[in-house]
Order: structure tokens, then C-alpha cells, then sequence
């Protein structure tokens, strides 16, 4: 999910705004604000979940919150936040470039 509304959000930002404020053309801004803003709202919701039940802290909270608002963050605080989580519920962690199994 953080993938999704932090490419969302770079083409929001990086494309959508130059496109409308430029151009003249708010067409992007138009579809993929309403979908960014959508898809926030239940990435929210998944965060809190994931830091009540890894009992994590507010700190997490508000990197995920803030993950979603600043381009490019989404993708570092998912790596970060994936590790502690699954160290918060016990769950082995794969090494790096592992498949998991199904």
C-alpha cells in the first residue's frame, strides 16, 4: 500500500501540478488526486493497524502519516517500518532479496 500512495503521489506532485499550473492542463490532477487521496485514507487505516497490533509507537504512526504527504518518503519508511513490525510480532525476517514462500 505505501507503494501505491507514494507513486501516486510523485505523479500527483511531479507530474500532475507542473501539468496544471503550466500548461494549463489540471486533467492528471484531476484523477489522480481523487485516487491518491482514497487510497491515503485506507493506507492510514492499514498503518494503525499494523502499529497497534506490532505495538509500535506513535513515532511509526506519524512516519506513515507523513509518508503520504511528502514525495519519495513512502519508500523509505515502508522498508523501516516493515522490519520493526515484524520484529514487534515475531516474525522471522528474510534476508534481503529473499522470495518469500507461499
Amino acid at each position: 500500500m505505501a507503494y501505491v500512495v507514494g507513486t501516486l503521489l510523485i505523479v500527483l506532485v511531479l507530474v500532475g501540478v507542473p501539468l496544471q499550473y503550466a500548461a494549463g492542463r489540471p486533467g492528471v490532477v484531476a484523477v489522480v488526486g481523487p485516487i491518491h487521496g482514497v487510497c491515503y485514507l485506507v493506507y492510514l487505516v492499514v498503518g494503525y493497524d499494523v502499529t497497534r497490533r506490532a505495538r509500535l509507537g506513535l513515532g511509526y504512526l506519524l512516519a506513515i502519516a507523513a509518508s503520504g504527504l511528502l514525495p519519495f518518503l513512502a519508500f523509505f519508511v515502508e522498508r523501516w517500518v516493515r522490519a520493526r513490525a515484524l520484529a514487534g510480532l515475531g516474525a522471522p525476517s528474510a534476508p534481503e532479496g529473499a522470495v518469500p514462500r507461499r
